[in-house]
């Protein structure tokens, strides 16, 4: 059954920032391994490992659980989630499923920062940095004036500023677990290398000083519109394309 015709899952787990993270990489590859074997339409997996110690856009409050894993799975029907998240519950402090409708609006080969097409293999890490964005719709914000700001503004300006390979945005439709946040975006960006994380003039995209500040300003002043900034939460990560 193709992909077309499936429905995506994503589910975000939070756990201790004191285990290692090439520990954390090892618990998550089996747990991938043991997803895999209940043969999920697709499977994607963004995780915290030894290869994504780069600090994140906006830190993390140094009182809260950081997201440090969260697994893409596509099956033909979410109502038969329940083995796949017996295998998660063994992962994490705690864990949120949402479903999700997604929109893969770059991919590696259709931006000039990355203009060939992925040439490794499935499972192995993706080249550069994977930043996982979360947050919730602006307070008294409605769904219309909020969909069409995230799709119509701030997907096409940041697409033109940034020097982004891979852009793939989630809308959540539904919480699937009890007691998740209700988030309503969760989007993976994939960077070329570290340094177009790291340094704010290629995040920016721009090589000059008054640009930067400029490109900051009209990237803060479009977040404002549609997002909860008490919500909003970024993360690192090594991204794993494991099936599909």
């Amino acid at each position: 059954m193709g992909r077309s015709v499936v429905e995506k899952l994503v589910y975000l787990v939070w756990d201790r920032p004191s285990i290692d993270p090439a520990e954390y990489g090892e618990q998550v590859q089996q747990i991938t391994g043991e997803l895999l074997h209940l043969e999920p339409s697709a499977l994607w997996v963004a995780v915290d490992d030894a290869g994504a110690q780069i600090p994140p856009p906006v830190p993390v409050p140094d009182d809260e659980l950081p997201i440090r894993a969260a697994f893409s799975i596509w099956l033909d029907a979410h109502d038969r989630r329940g083995p796949f998240e017996s295998v998660l519950g063994g992962l994490g402090v705690r864990r949120a499923g949402y479903l999700v409708t997604e929109s893969l609006l770059e991919d590696y080969g259709s931006t000039p920062h990355w203009p060939s097409a992925r040439d490794w293999p499935d499972g192995d890490r993706s080249p550069g940095v994977c930043v996982l964005t979360v947050f919730d719709k602006k307070p008294g914000l409605d769904d219309e004036t909020f969909y069409a700001h995230w799709y119509e503004h701030q997907s096409t300006m940041s697409a033109a500023m940034q020097p982004r390979v891979r852009y793939v945005r989630n809308a959540v439709a539904r919480r699937l677990t009890p007691g998740a946040p209700p988030l309503r975006a969760i989007v993976e960006e994939d960077w070329p290398t570290v340094e177009h994380l790291t340094d704010p003039f290629r995040f920016f995209g721009t090589a000059n000083g008054d640009e930067l500040a400029e490109n900051i300003r009209v990237m803060l002043d479009s977040m404002k519109v549609f997002c909860d900034s008490t919500t909003l939460r970024t993360y690192t990560m090594s991204e794993y394309l494991v099936r599909g």
